[in-house]
């Protein structure tokens, strides 16, 4: 067990997306703070496999297999949820889909299709489906997970970037539609996160798209982006929970609508 503090005692977290590098390393540090844990992924190896790295923790975990593009099954999920734990406290909405990379030109409409029936789809399902029970309940915190390719659209990604845009729109028409119900909804934009997976696919997609903006050499391109970061270094996974925290806390009880980015300056 850490020394953190426990602020979450008492509180459910529901977190989607929860097997991936984000999404576990934020229910990790939610279960620190004393938040019981409910997890949705696509993957039921994984989901398992997440459920057992947070295994030290002494917090009630739930883990369901869930594809959030499926509107009808995140209703039987999110209701089902409900039921098990009581109540949903805080949501962090967090699966997303990175897609091709091409010029906007060329971009596969069958991945675009997809992008956004995961991105936009998928986190409007999400969201709608857990704040109808915080609604009921009159208390809810909620965080989506936006991008600075939302912020400024990156070249050769016309889709995910599409995808952010309309995740920070989402989250502030959200923020308007629920805060009479003491429910706030904000977004995080996380930037150039590495090292691993994400990073090492980004860096050689945007070399093999080709384009004026990134070098056709996979190393050339990384020094290219961390070049762009005013801190001259890409962001850890670690340095993304507590900026999660931070907004499902009581330290940010006045905001709401708000996109923090997360981007070392960019």
């Amino acid at each position: 067990m850490s020394g953190f503090p426990q602020p979450f005692s008492g509180k459910v977290a529901l977190v989607t997306g929860a097997a991936g590098n984000i999404g576990l390393a934020t229910a990790n540090r939610l279960a620190t703070m004393g938040a019981d844990l409910v997890l949705l992924d696509l993957d039921p190896e994984k989901l398992e496999q997440a459920r057992a790295a947070l295994g030290e923790h002494d917090v009630r975990i739930h883990v369901h297999t869930c594809d959030v593009a499926d509107s009808a099954q995140v209703h039987e999920v999110i209701d089902r949820v409900a039921a098990e734990t009581g109540q949903i406290d805080f949501l962090f909405n967090n699966a997303g889909y990175q897609g091709a990379f091409a010029p906007v030109q060329d971009y596969p409409e069958a991945d675009f299709t997809r992008v956004m029936h995961i991105n936009v789809c998928g986190a409007f399902h999400v969201l709608k489906h857990v704040s109808r029970h915080m609604v009921a309940r009159r208390y809810g915190r909620i965080v989506n997970t936006a991008s600075m390719a939302g912020v400024q659209g990156p070249p050769n990604m016309a889709a995910y970037g599409a995808s952010k845009f309309a995740i920070i729109g989402l989250t502030e028409v959200a923020a308007k539609d629920l805060a009479p119900y003491n429910i706030r909804v904000n977004a995080i934009s996380p930037a150039f996160m590495g090292p691993g997976m994400m990073w090492d696919r980004q860096v050689a997609l945007q070399a093999r798209a080709g384009s004026q903006y990134f070098s056709s050499n996979p190393d050339e391109v990384a020094r290219q982006m961390i070049g762009s970061i005013p801190m001259r270094r890409y962001g850890n996974i670690e340095e993304i929970p507590g900026v999660v925290a931070f907004l499902f806390g009581d330290d940010s009880s006045y905001m709401t609508g708000v996109n923090l980015p997360i981007s070392g300056g960019i």
